[in-house]
C-alpha cells in the first residue's frame, strides 16, 4: 500500500532555533520539544497572514494613487512583528470581507501545506528510552500460552490441546498480500480485547526510517503490547524491547521476480529514478540495463532492488556474493517462527492457524488491496530472469525459506494440508456469498461506500474494492463489514490517530492527483 512514506524523511537530529534569549544553535530552554528552522518560519509566516488580516479588516490599510486616497487598490509593503516582509492588498473600499476570505482561505492552505512538509522532513525526535523490563506476557487472558513457539514445530495431526498465542508481531513487507494478513490480525485482536502497537500519525512506522518504540502512538518506557503489524523497516532490538518474551515473529515473502514488476509499477510514480525511463515498457527498459538507470543513493530507489531484505532492516545494496548475505538469513531464521510465501498462501494460512493454535474462523479473508490485473504477469521468461538476477539477494531469501516452507507442510501432513486448505478455500467461498455484491472486487469507481474505498497509489486508481451487500443476516453483518473494511479505514476504527495520513489523502484530493 502506498502511504506518504514514499515523502523525504530526514535523518534524525536535534532541532535547534534561533531566537530572543536564545543563542544560535542552541536548544530552546522553555521546552522538552527542540524545534526545526522550518516551524519557525511557518509560525512567522502565519504571523504575518493575521496581522494582514487585522489591518484589512479594521480598514487600517491606506489606499494610495497618485496622492489620492480613493479609486484603484494597490498593494502596500511593511514588515510583520518578527522583520519579515509583508506585501497586502485592499480590493475596493466597500469590500474588505472578500479580501479577508480569500486570505484565510489561502492562508490555512499554505499553513497545511508547510506542516505537512515539516512532519516529512523532521523524524521523531530520537529520545533515551529508560529500560523498564516489561511483563512475560501483556494478556490478561488465561488462555495466554506459556512459552516459546518451537521454529520448526508444529502440533501433532490430532491437534492436541494447546492455547491460541496472543502475541505476535507481524513483519509486513511490501505488496506481498500483507494488507489482507492484517486484516487478520485486527480482527484477532478485537475479539481478544488485545493491545496494538500503532504508529503515530501515519499508518507506517515512519518507513523508510528504522523502527524505533519511540513512534509507537501512546509509548512509555515499560508499556506492554500484544500485536504490532504496519509496515515499518525492521529493527529486531528494538521491536524484542516492546514485547513480550513469548511473542510469536511471522513474516512473507513473494517470489522476487513477481514483487519487483509488483513494486515497480505501484510506486513507480514517486520514484525519481525511473521517470527518465523511454518507451511505453519502463519496466522492459530498466531490466534491459539496470545499472545505466539505478542509483543505490537515489530517492526512493530501495523499492526497486531487494526490497524484501531492505524491509527486514538489511542493506539492500551489498554485494549479493558477501557471506554477510547468508549469515543475515540464518538471521532471520533464528528470529521468525513462520516464514509464509504468497505463492502458497492459503497453505501458509493453515501453517499460521496451527502454529498460533487459532480456529478457522480466525484466518477467513478476502483478497484486499489487489492491484487491477495483478493476478495476470507481463514478464516474459526472459524478463523473469532478468529480474530475479536483479533482486539475487531476496531470491537468495526466497529459495531458503521456500525450502523450510516446505519441511513444515511435510511435518504437518501432505494430506493434512489439503484438506485443511480445501475446507478453508470452501469456507472463504461461503463468505464470498453472504458478504460481498456480486460475489467479486470492483473497480475503484464502482465502490458505493466511501468507507470501503480503499487507497490508491499516487496518479492512478488501480487497487480494487468491494461493495458489501444490502442484505446480510444479522449473524454475518459485522464480520462482514470487517472482513471488507480497507486498512486505512479499519486503523481508524480501532483508534488510530492518522492526521498525517488523512492530511496527505486531502491534499492529493485537492490537487487531483
Amino acid at each position: 500500500m502506498l502511504s506518504p512514506s514514499f515523502l523525504p524523511l530526514g535523518k534524525p537530529a536535534e532541532r535547534r532555533l534561533s531566537s530572543p534569549g536564545v543563542g544560535e544553535g542552541e536548544p530552546c530552554p522553555a521546552s522538552g520539544y527542540i524545534f526545526h528552522p522550518l516551524f519557525i518560519k511557518m509560525e512567522i509566516s502565519a504571523a504575518a497572514w493575521l496581522a494582514a488580516l487585522r489591518r484589512a479588516g479594521a480598514g487600517e490599510m491606506q489606499v494610495e494613487d497618485g496622492g489620492q486616497r480613493h479609486g484603484k487598490a494597490s498593494c502596500t509593503a511593511g514588515r510583520d512583528a518578527g522583520g519579515g516582509p509583508v506585501t497586502t492588498m485592499l480590493q475596493h473600499h466597500g469590500k474588505p470581507w472578500r479580501s479577508m476570505c480569500k486570505g484565510l482561505v489561502l492562508g490555512t492552505l499554505l499553513t497545511s501545506f508547510m506542516l505537512l512538509l515539516y512532519s516529512y522532513a523532521v523524524p521523531p525526535l530520537q529520545v533515551s528510552l529508560t529500560e523498564i523490563p516489561i511483563p512475560y506476557s501483556c494478556s490478561s487472558s488465561p488462555a495466554q500460552a506459556k512459552g516459546r513457539a518451537v521454529a520448526n514445530g508444529t502440533r501433532s495431526p490430532a491437534g492436541g490441546g494447546c492455547r491460541p498465542k496472543l502475541d505476535i508481531m507481524f513483519m509486513k513487507t511490501h505488496k506481498t498480500a500483507s494488507s489482507t494478513i492484517l486484516n487478520i490480525l485486527f480482527r484477532f485482536g478485537e475479539k481478544h480485547r488485545l493491545k496494538f502497537a500503532f504508529p503515530n500519525g501515519r499508518n507506517d512506522f515512519y518507513y523508510p526510517s528504522y523502527f524505533e518504540r519511540s513512534q509507537v502512538q501512546h509509548y512509555r518506557p515499560g508499556m506492554c503490547f500484544n500485536i504490532i503489524c504496519n509496515h515499518m523497516r525492521f529493527h529486531y532490538q528494538e521491536v524484542r524491547k516492546l514485547l513480550p518474551a513469548d511473542t510469536t515473529f511471522v513474516t512473507v515473502l513473494r517470489d522476487p521476480a513477481y514483487l519487483f514488476e509488483s513494486s515497480f509499477h505501484y510506486f513507480g510514480r514517486v520514484i525519481p529514478l525511473t521517470w527518465k525511463l523511454p518507451g511505453e515498457d519502463k519496466l522492459a527498459e530498466f531490466l534491459r540495463d539496470p545499472w545505466h538507470y539505478y542509483d543505490p543513493n537515489g530517492f526512493n530507489a530501495h523499492y526497486l532492488q531487494n526490497l524484501l531484505f531492505f524491509d527486514l532492516g538489511y542493506d539492500n545494496n551489498m554485494n549479493a556474493d558477501s557471506p554477510l548475505v547468508e549469515q543475515h538469513i540464518q538471521e532471520i531464521d533464528q528470529r521468525f517462527h513462520l516464514v509464509m510465501l504468497l505463492e502458497y498462501f492459503d497453505e501458509s494460512l493453515v501453517l499460521l492457524k496451527d502454529l498460533l493454535c487459532w480456529q478457522l474462523e480466525d484466518i477467513l479473508y478476502f483478497k484486499l488491496n489487489a492491484r487491477k490485473g495483478s493476478t495476470i504477469s507481463r514478464l516474459t521468461p526472459e524478463l523473469y530472469e532478468k529480474a530475479t538476477s536483479w533482486n539475487l539477494i531476496d531470491a537468495k531469501l526466497y529459495r531458503y525459506f521456500n525450502a523450510t516452507f516446505w519441511r513444515k507442510v511435510e511435518a504437518y501432513g501432505r494430506e493434512r494440508m489439503a484438506k485443511d486448505v480445501a475446507e478453508l478455500q470452501q469456507e472463504n467461498e461461503k463468505m464470498k456469498s453472504i458478504c460481498i455484491d456480486g460475489g467479486h472486487a470492483v473497480d475503484a469507481s464502482a465502490i458505493q461506500e466511501s468507507s470501503m474505498q480503499p487507497w490508491q497509489p499516487l496518479g492512478e486508481k488501480s487497487i480494487l474494492g468491494y461493495n458489501l451487500k444490502k442484505k446480510i443476516n444479522k449473524k454475518h453483518q459485522k464480520l462482514c463489514r470487517k472482513m471488507l473494511t480497507p486498512e486505512i479505514q479499519y486503523l481508524t476504527d480501532l483508534g488510530v490517530n492518522l492526521w498525517i495520513t488523512k492530511l496527505w489523502s486531502w491534499v492529493r484530493d485537492f490537487l487531483k492527483w
